[in-house]
């Protein structure tokens, strides 16, 4: 007579190895998906401070680049206008440290200040960091 099905056995041994493999791949996943949500973060940011350089010298006016580090908040707005806000921490899920609250571009492009702003990404495991110079060059 033919069984159709699988014995308790073989579901067993299935289980088992897939367990394994699962136990193996998802800390790889998770550090991948932090990975990309850092990246994808960092990149963002960089995309805000060259869009305040650009605003400052197409505008003739400072612009001002704001970062809330308690909300990962960024805001990017020249004289009392807000032109861009965007919440890094709600969008990925990371959490946003710095050196400095604002910075400032000149109508030159120029960043103000005596000091270059370094802003930290993390998540989890994974951190990475950008950093404009006082020329006001966004490097990350």
């Amino acid at each position: 007579m033919h069984r159709r099905g699988f014995s308790l056995l073989e579901m067993t041994v299935v289980m088992t190895i897939a367990g394994i493999v699962l136990a193996l791949a998802v800390p790889r996943l998770v550090r991948m998906r932090d990975a990309a949500s850092v990246r994808s973060a960092v990149g963002e940011l960089g995309a805000l401070f060259s869009l305040a350089r650009q605003e400052a010298i197409a505008r003739r006016a400072p612009v001002t680049v704001g970062i809330d580090s308690a909300s990962g908040d960024v805001e990017v707005r020249a004289g009392g206008v807000h032109i861009m806000r965007r919440s890094l921490a709600a969008s990925y899920g990371v959490r946003v440290g710095t050196n400095r609250d604002s910075t400032v571009y000149d109508p030159r492009g120029i960043g103000f200040g005596l000091a270059n702003v370094t802003i930290i990404v993390r998540r989890g495991a994974i951190v990475d960091t950008l950093t404009m110079s006082r020329l006001g060059r966004v490097r990350w």
